[in-house]
């Protein structure tokens, strides 16, 4: 076989180690910034929930990831304010309308809602401020911080490194082929 026969079989052979290394990277940049939205704002007392009603629609969409800073004393809490509070077994998230700082409780509403929230809510409930929150992320995140959903992220995790493993490889096989044929 003469030296332009080789050249033009070994033509696309980089295509298969390039699209593995491109897919390898994404997944494993996926997985990164996922791991991330979930792990840094908690370093810094910021609270990850997710968004399961419609009562700050359109706001604070159903499906959002709201950030809570706890760090944040009620009593620096300010009409219009987002707030995240204990309600039972929940954590509701609703707007202040008023904070009563003598008497220590807010009155808040959803904005989807048309009155105030019945009961007041004790500077005990109140968990955070909301600094900031992201549609649809929560979904996401409510599915990586599952115990299944942690097994996906590290099989996720373990598929990109494979997958750069295996373009490292070709790479090398392309290469080794190709100083086969210097070397004739």
């Amino acid at each position: 076989m003469s030296n332009s026969d080789k050249r033009k079989k070994r033509k696309g052979r980089w295509i298969p180690a390039f699209l593995c290394r491109l897919l390898g990277t994404a997944i494993l940049l996926i997985v990164i910034a996922v791991t991330a939205s979930i792990v840094i704002p908690q370093i810094r007392g910021i609270d990850v929930y997710h968004i399961i009603s419609g009562s700050m629609e359109p706001e604070i969409p159903v499906g959002s990831a709201v950030y809570i800073n706890t760090r944040i004393p009620p009593e620096d809490i300010k009409e219009k304010d987002v707030i995240a509070f204990a309600s039972g077994e929940s954590t509701v998230v609703h707007r202040v309308t008023r904070n009563q700082v003598v008497e220590g409780y807010f009155n808040t509403r959803g904005d989807a809602n048309d009155e105030e929230d019945f009961n007041d809510i004790g500077y005990n409930q109140y968990i955070g401020k909301v600094v900031n929150h992201i549609p649809y992320v929560g979904e996401i995140m409510m599915i990586f911080t599952t115990s299944i959903g942690k097994v996906y992220v590290l099989c996720f995790a373990l598929s990109g490194a494979l997958l750069n493993l295996l373009a490292g490889r070709l790479s090398r096989a392309r290469r080794e082929e190709r100083d086969e044929e210097v070397e004739e």
